[in-house]
């Protein structure tokens, strides 16, 4: 049997133990409950979110720049230059490491939290490419591919050791998932509860997939009744699967069995603030959510706002 893939999922406890980042001195708390509506820089355009404590980092699919938020008193911070490339699915590991999705650019790279320096990267794929999102195990960091049905793999050696450039692998998808046209297919990722699998979610179908991480079998995860248009960002809490629809402004809730073959739905959330949110993470007991506005013609003083809602 496959050895569990201890994951981190936007700063959540998940299987394995996760203690904080250590960030810059917490600062005193406001009176009464954090902000439930944060702004980001005008013109920013967010995709990807990662969370640890009470600080969450926002990427920009515009700039490919880094925006660290303290959830409690809103005030935000650039982190690290800007890439003139997207900067799209982000997770944060217990090491203050954040891995970033490069979308077109066809790459990924880390990044030190505190300095905002780039301690590596890797050049996957070349157009038509799309490094969607990320989901950080035990062992490996694991990338989707909007434009190709691959994952890649980064392994992390002893301590977390990152690879050399080329350290990677690629994991072609077979059994039952299919590539759909040349629009967004493979989107959101994460781990099936008992952590011995990957969950995927495909944009254009609407389907979730079950995926062995060593071998890229696939089989679809059964939730009778329904589907899953527009998945963007998924986020496991324990047996609880999230699912942001993004152009639907809304989070799909499945309870899944442990195995992640199989999942019951059990409710919509939604929100009046949503505006085509991309992604989840959670936080101060709450899910945060940016909203990416695909709807709005972006422009350099285009606001753009992060939302946090209730968790169900």
């Amino acid at each position: 049997m496959n050895r569990p893939l201890r994951t981190t999922l936007g700063g959540a406890l998940v299987v394995a133990l996760l203690t904080s980042v250590a960030v810059s001195p917490a600062q005193a708390h406001p009176a009464g409950p954090p902000p439930t509506v944060l702004a980001l820089p005008d013109g920013f355009q967010p995709e990807g979110i990662a969370t640890t404590g009470r600080y969450a980092y926002f990427g920009s699919r515009a700039t490919g720049a880094i925006q660290r938020v303290d959830l409690v008193t809103g005030r935000g911070t650039t982190i690290g230059a800007a890439t003139g490339t997207p900067s799209l699915g982000l997770k944060v590991d217990t090491r203050g490491r954040l891995f970033v999705a490069g979308g077109t650019a066809g790459d990924a790279r880390v990044l030190d939290t505190r300095t905002g320096d780039v301690l590596a990267s890797y050049q996957f794929a070349t157009a038509p490419t799309f490094v969607n999102d990320v989901i950080l195990t035990r062992d490996a960091a694991y990338f989707t591919d909007s434009n190709r049905p691959v994952l890649y793999r980064l392994p992390l050696g002893r301590g977390g050791a990152l690879p050399p450039a080329d350290g990677f692998t690629t994991i072609p998808l077979t059994g039952a998932y299919e590539q759909i046209g040349t629009g967004v297919n493979l989107n959101g990722i994460t781990t099936t509860p008992d952590g011995r699998a990957l969950i995927v979610v495909q944009s254009n179908t609407g389907m979730l997939y079950r995926v062995d991480p060593l071998t890229g079998v696939s089989t679809a995860v059964d939730v009778p009744g329904q589907t899953f248009t527009n998945g963007d960002g998924l986020l496991l809490l324990g047996r609880t699967l999230y699912v942001v629809q993004n152009r639907l402004n809304q989070i799909a809730v499945v309870a899944l069995n442990r195995a992640g073959t199989a999942g019951t739905f059990t409710a919509t959330i939604t929100d009046p603030n949503f505006d085509v949110p991309t992604t989840v993470a959670t936080a101060l007991g709450r899910l945060y959510l940016p909203n990416g506005r695909f709807t709005t013609p972006p422009t350099p003083t285009t606001p753009y706002t992060v939302v946090a809602v209730r968790a169900r």
